[in-house]
C-alpha cells in the first residue's frame, strides 16, 4: 500500500510520496520490500497514487531487490480496500497486505502461519500502542477471533490498546465484500461486514517493532530507534564501531568528532572541526563543513551544511543548502532544495517548504509554506511588502501592527487608511485589531490618499499612522507603510525596533477594559484641502486662469482633487477621475504621460500632470506636450523655487541627482543639502526649518511649509503657483535647464560581500570620497556612486560625466571594479580588470 500523501509529514512529503522518504538512508518502502523478501514474499503488487512515478522509477520491476513488482494505479482515491480491489487481477491466491510507509520488523511468516492454522478468511495484525486514538482498536477472544473493533476512536471510546497495524492476510474471497467503483475502507466497511456475516476473521497480536511514522516527531523517533537497534533493519554502510555506520566512499576528517550512534552516507564528507552528535544521519553526498555542529538531526542526500552551522533535532531535505553560521533550533524541518543564507536563524518548530529561500541574516519564527521567501529583514525600502495573502497574511499584519503599537504609549492613537483594493481592506482590518489589542486607538480614514493620511497624523491627535496599498506595478503585492507623529516615514531605528519586537513576539497585551477604540474622523479630505489652500497663493493661481489636464490614475486622489481644483479656479480636463482597483493596478506612468501629452496639445492647456494612484508622485507635461523626465522635473522645480524664495534657501536632494542641480541652485542664491536616497531621509531633511523643497528622482516632491512628505497634489498646486508668480511657461523653464548625463548599472552582490566590497572601494578610490549614502567618488567632470540595494543582493552604480557615452563608460568601469572585488565561484579572488 503506497498511495498515501503523508500530509502530516509535510514539508518532507510536499514533493515526494511518503513511502519514498528516507529512513536511515533507505526509502521507507525499501525496508518493507526487504522485510517481505526475507519472509519469502517474492511477488509484490504496489498500489500507487500520489507521485506514483517516483516509486516506479526507483523500484522498477523489483529485480534489483530480488522480487517481482507490478503496480496498480489509483486514478481517484479508492480507500484502503478499494485500492486492493483495484489490483485484484494480480491477487488470485492468499495474499498479505502491508503498508509501504511504516517501519517494522514483525515476523510476517508467523502472521501467515496463524492465518493458515485458523482457516481464516481475514487475519488482522495487531500491535499494542500507548496512544490508540489514531488507529483502529480491536478486541479479540482467547482464540484470536475478533469480537469488536472501532476505527480511530475518541478517548471515551477507548476499550483496548491493541490496534490494527495495517498488516492483513486475506483470501481472494474477500473481494466479494469489496464493492467496485467507489471508495471502500477495510476498517469502516469490509471488516464490519465480515463480522456481521460471521465469517472467520481473526486478530494476531504481533511481536516486534512497529511504528506508523505518521508525523515529523515519529520520523525523528524512528531514526533514534533504528540507531538504538530497537528495530531490525539493514542500515547501509560499514559499521565502523558500536553505533557508527560509514557509507561507501565517505570521508570523515580525523579531526572531526563523531558521537555515536550516527550514520554517514555514501560519499558524504565531514571536515575537520565538525561535530556529529548522537542520532545524526547524513545521506549520500552530504557535505558538512568545518565547525558545523549537528545533533539528533537527519540530513537527506546532496545537502550542504556550511561552516559553523548549528542544528538540533532538525530534518534537512534533499539538496538543501545551509550557508555558514545558520542556526536551526529544535523541531525545524526544511523541505527539498531550500536555500538558507549565512547567519540566518530558524527558530524552534519552523517548517520551510521546498524551494524556498531564506535570506542571509534573516530570523524566521513562523513557517514558510506559501511565502515566496524568508527575508533577512522585515522592512524593505517601502515598508513591509510582499505577496498579498501569501507573504503578507492577516496573521502577519496583526503581529506587525502589535509590534509597532508596542513602541507607542498605551492610549495613543494611530491613523489608518488604505487604497480601494480588497487585499488592503482585508489586511487593514487585521492591522486595526492588532493595534487595539495593545491598547492603541485607531482613527480610520478608510479609503484615502497617502498624503491625506500623513496630514491627518500630523495635524490631529495621532501619534503614528499605517496605510496599506497595492505595490506600484504589482497588483498581487501589498505594502504596509508606517508613519511617525510628524506624518513622515518612520526612521530606520524605529523600523529595527519594530522588527526586534516582531521577531521576539514581545507584544504588549492589555486587559479587556483597556482595549483600544476605533473612530472615523469626519471631513479629513476637506481639512486637507483647506490647509493646502492656505499654503499656496490662491489669488495668483486664480488670476492666471490656468487650463490643465489631470490624470488621477484611478487613484484615491479622486476624493481630493475636485475640492482643490474648484478653489484654484482652473479649467480642468480630468482623466480617469474615479477610484478603481483594476485601473490603479494597471497604472503605467509612461503610457499615462503620453496620453496626457496628446490631450495637452490638442486642448491648448498650459500644464498636464499624472498623479500616481497613491497621490504621492507627479509626472509633469509642459504646455508644448513635452513629458519632463524625472531629472528635468527636479531641475525645473529647483529653478522655480530658488528664483522665488529668499536668498539662502535650502533644497534637499538625494545623492543620485546630477551635480548640475547644485550649480543651478547656487546661481540663484540657494543651497543644496545632499541626503541619502531613501524617502525617509528626504523627509527627515525636510523637517528642518530652512528647507524650502525636497525632491526625489521618482516624481516625489516635498514642500515642508505644507507637509514634510511626498504629495503629488501639493506639488501640482505649487507648480501652478510658481508658474503664476514667475509669469512663465513650463516649456520655457525646460528650455533653460542645463543638460545632464547620467548612467546606471546594477552589479549582483551577495549579501555577505556587500560590506567588504564597499570597504575595498573606499580603500582603492582615487580622489575625494563622499560617504553620505554609499560610496561616492568625485571626479573633475562628474562622479561615480556605488550604493548597496537594501532589498536585493545588488549594488547600484550611478555615474555622471560630460556626455552620455562618458557617463556610461564610467558606470561600466565602476561596475567592473565591483565585480573584480567579489570572490570567484571557486572561492579564489578575481583578478582586477578581468571579467
Amino acid at each position: 500500500m503506497a498511495g498515501g500523501e503523508g500530509t502530516r509529514l509535510r514539508p518532507l512529503t510536499s514533493n515526494q510520496p511518503k513511502p519514498m522518504i528516507p529512513l536511515a538512508n533507505r526509502p521507507m518502502m525499501e525496508h518493507i520490500v526487504m522485510l517481505l523478501q526475507r519472509h519469502g514474499f517474492d511477488d509484490i503488487v504496489v498500489t500507487v497514487a500520489f507521485l506514483a512515478n517516483n516509486i516506479r522509477s526507483y523500484f522498477g520491476d523489483g529485480s534489483e531487490f530480488g522480487v517481482r513488482m507490478v503496480y496498480a494505479t489509483e486514478e481517484t482515491p479508492l480507500g484502503t480496500a478499494g485500492s486492493v480491489r483495484n489490483a485484484m487481477a494480480e491477487l488470485d491466491e492468499r495474499f498479505l497486505v502491508i503498508s509501504g510507509d511504516v517501519l517494522t520488523d514483525i515476523d510476517l511468516s508467523q502472521v501467515v502461519d496463524f492465518h493458515d492454522q485458523r482457516g481464516a478468511l481475514a487475519t488482522i495484525g495487531l500491535t499494542a500502542v500507548e496512544n490508540p486514538l489514531e488507529f483502529g482498536i480491536v478486541i479479540t477472544a482467547e482464540d484470536g477471533s475478533i469480537e469488536r473493533f472501532l476505527e480511530k476512536p475518541t478517548w471515551g471510546q477507548v476499550f483496548s490498546d491493541t490496534v490494527n497495524n495495517g498488516i492483513f492476510v486475506l483470501e481472494p474471497e474477500i473481494f466479494d465484500y469489496i464493492p467496485a467503483g467507489r471508495p471502500v475502507d477495510f476498517s469502516g466497511e469490509v471488516f464490519p461486514a465480515l463480522l456481521e456475516h460471521r465469517r472467520p476473521m481473526y486478530g494476531y497480536v504481533c511481536e516486534g517493532y512497529w511504528e506508523d511514522v505518521g508525523t515529523l516527531e515519529a520520523y525523528t523517533r524512528a531514526h533514534k530507534d533504528v540507531l538504538d537497534s530497537k528495530v531490525v533493519v539493514d542500515v547501509p554502510g560499514f559499521r565502523l564501531q558500536e553505533g557508527i555506520w560509514l557509507g561507501e566512499g565517505a570521508e570523515v576528517d580525523p579531526r572531526a568528532e563523531l558521537v555515536g550512534p550516527a550514520v554517514v552516507g555514501d560519499h558524504a564528507r565531514v571536515e575537520a572541526g565538525a561535530r556529529l552528535g548522537e542520532y545524526t544521519v547524513l545521506g549520500s553526498n552530504v557535505m558538512v563543513r568545518a565547525d558545523a555542529d549537528l545533533e539528533r538531526s537527519v540530513v537527506h542526500d546532496n545537502a550542504y551544511v556550511g561552516k559553523g552551522v548549528s542544528a538540533r533535532d532538525t530534518v534537512v531535505g534533499r539538496s538543501t543548502d545551509l550557508r555558514a553560521g545558520v542556526r536551526c533550533e529544535e523541531g525545524v524541518v526544511l523541505g527539498d532544495e531550500c536555500f538558507v543564507g549565512e547567519q540566518a536563524v530558524l527558530t524552534a518548530g519552523v517548517k520551510i517548504y521546498p524551494f524556498k529561500t531564506v535570506e542571509a541574516g534573516a530570523v524566521v519564527n513562523s513557517s514558510l509554506v506559501w511565502e515566496s521567501r524568508g527575508s533577512r529583514s522585515l522592512f524593505g525600502r517601502h515598508g513591509v511588502a510582499g505577496l498579498a495573502n501569501v507573504d503578507i497574511t492577516p496573521e502577519l499584519a496583526t503581529r506587525v501592527a502589535m509590534a509597532y503599537a508596542t513602541t507607542l504609549k498605551k492610549g495613543a492613537t494611530v491613523t489608518t487608511s488604505r487604497d480601494s483594493s480588497r487585499a488592503a481592506r482585508m489586511l487593514k482590518r487585521a492591522v486595526m485589531a492588532g493595534l487595539n489589542s495593545t491598547g492603541v486607538n485607531v482613527d480610520d480614514l478608510e479609503v484615502a490618499p497617502v498624503p491625506v493620511t500623513r496630514f491627518q497624523v500630523r495635524s490631529q491627535r495621532s501619534q503614528g499612522g499605517i496605510t496599506l496599498r497595492l505595490m506600484p506595478g504589482d497588483a498581487q503585492s501589498v505594502v504596509l507603510r508606517f508613519f511617525d507623529d510628524s506624518g513622515t516615514d518612520i526612521s530606520a531605528d524605529l523600523s529595527r525596533k519594530v522588527e526586534r519586537l516582531y521577531y521576539r513576539e514581545d507584544f504588549r497585551r492589555v486587559f479587556p477594559g483597556d482595549i483600544g477604540d476605533i473612530d472615523f474622523p469626519p471631513r479629513s479630505t476637506e481639512f486637507y484641502a483647506a490647509a493646502l489652500m492656505a499654503a499656496v497663493d490662491v489669488s495668483a493661481i486664480r488670476g492666471h486662469g490656468f487650463k490643465v489636464v489631470v490624470d488621477y490614475s484611478f487613484g484615491t486622489t479622486a476624493f481630493v482633487m475636485p475640492n482643490v481644483l474648484s478653489k484654484l479656479g482652473a479649467e480642468v480636463l480630468a482623466v480617469n477621475p474615479y477610484a478603481s482597483t483594476p485601473g490603479a493596478a494597471a497604472f503605467d506612468p509612461q503610457a499615462s504621460a503620453a496620453r496626457v501629452s496628446g490631450l495637452v496639445r490638442s486642448s491648448g492647456s498650459q500644464l498636464g500632470v499624472v498623479l500616481d494612484p497613491d497621490g504621492e508622485h507627479a509626472t509633469f507635461i509642459d504646455d508644448e506636450g513635452h513629458v519632463l523626465t524625472e531629472m528635468q522635473a527636479v531641475l525645473a522645480m529647483v529653478q522655480l523655487v530658488a528664483s522665488t524664495s529668499e536668498p539662502g534657501c535650502r533644497i534637499a536632494l538625494p545623492v543620485t541627482v546630477a551635480s548640475r542641480a547644485e550649480e543651478l541652485a547656487a546661481g540663484l542664491g540657494a543651497e543644496v543639502v545632499w541626503t541619502k536616497v531613501a524617502a525617509s531621509a528626504l523627509m527627515h531633511a525636510a523637517l528642518a526649518d530652512d528647507v524650502s523643497l525636497a525632491a526625489s528622482l521618482d516624481g516625489g516632491f516635498i514642500f515642508p511649509s505644507f507637509l514634510p512628505a511626498f504629495d503629488g497634489v501639493a506639488a501640482f498646486a505649487k507648480m501652478l503657483e510658481l508658474l503664476a508668480r514667475t509669469g512663465t511657461r513650463l516649456s520655457k523653464v525646460r528650455g533653460t535647464l542645463p543638460a545632464t548625463h547620467l548612467a546606471h548599472q546594477a552589479v549582483a552582490t551577495p549579501w555577505e560581500h556587500k560590506g567588504a566590497v564597499m570597504r575595498t572601494l573606499v580603500e582603492q578610490a582615487v580622489g575625494e570620497v563622499v560617504l553620505v549614502d554609499g560610496v561616492k567618488v568625485l571626479h573633475d567632470d562628474g562622479w561615480a556612486l556605488a550604493l548597496p540595494d537594501p532589498d536585493d543582493p545588488l549594488t547600484h552604480v550611478w555615474a555622471e560625466a560630460q556626455s552620455d557615452e562618458a557617463a556610461l563608460a564610467r558606470a561600466e568601469d565602476y561596475a567592473e571594479r565591483l565585480r573584480s572585488m567579489l570572490p570567484s565561484p571557486s572561492g579564489a579572488e578575481r583578478t582586477p580588470g578581468i571579467r
